[in-house]
């Protein structure tokens, strides 16, 4: 997922996009309300991350002129202004969420993976995923390769589901722990990598193009290419 993350504090955009890339997501980010405008053309983001208090302009306004200009993507607002009218006018006025600062990370991250979720709502609701010759009948539970049925366990097949709805996106252990395992387990259990061992053992057999792939230091990757 591409985001573009608009926000002027140096300290909080170096922490966000550090943040945000250890969660798997490709950002970039701008300063202020001209160079964030050209980038939101330009780039074809998934969701914006605006702070309203820009040293150029109101991020109201940079909002409401990137929707003239035809950028769709949801935007969560970043902002120290709390009122409810305050938090009214950013909904109002072209925001899909408000978040105010300070925030914490978590929070941020379930918000913005909301809001992906609700403007993408076929991918998330699919009941059939295809990857390459993967393929999953989410409602049979049932997977298969090249015509052949895999013979996972309940939790495998959840994590697969998850990786396959992720096809092309880096998804880190935290992120898998969290919407696989809900976060009841240790952050650093090695519960994850054993799982992810199993499934490729079942997924990418010999005679199959390799299709899970391991960033080393991030995290997992489910891709054809």
């Amino acid at each position: 997922m591409h985001l573009l993350l608009v926000e002027d504090e140096l300290e909080i955009q170096s922490f966000l996009r550090r943040s945000l890339s250890e969660a798997g997501y490709q950002v970039e980010a701008a300063g202020d309300g001209k160079t964030a405008e050209r980038l939101a053309i330009e780039g074809g983001h998934d969701a914006l991350i605006v702070d309203l208090g820009l040293p150029d302009q109101d991020g109201i306004s940079l909002i409401l002129r990137l929707r003239e200009l035809g950028v769709n993507a949801p935007v969560l607002i970043l902002s120290a202004r709390r009122s409810v009218d305050d938090r009214v006018r950013g909904l109002e006025q072209g925001g899909d969420d408000y978040l105010t600062k300070p925030f914490a990370l978590a929070e941020l991250l379930a918000r913005l993976r909301n809001l992906l979720k609700r403007h993408n709502p076929s991918s998330s609701n699919a009941t059939h995923l295809r990857v390459l010759d993967l393929e999953l009948d989410i409602l049979r539970r049932e997977a298969s390769r090249g015509g052949e049925r895999l013979n996972l366990t309940p939790q495998e097949f959840v994590l697969l589901e998850y990786l396959c709805r992720n096809a092309g996106r880096v998804v880190t252990r935290s992120m898998i722990l969290d919407q696989v395992w809900g976060m009841r387990i240790q952050p650093d259990t090695n519960v994850v990598d054993v799982h992810i061992y199993r499934l490729r053992g079942k997924v990418d057999t010999e005679g199959y193009q390799p299709l899970i792939r391991t960033i080393r230091g991030v995290g997992y990757v489910l891709k054809d290419r």
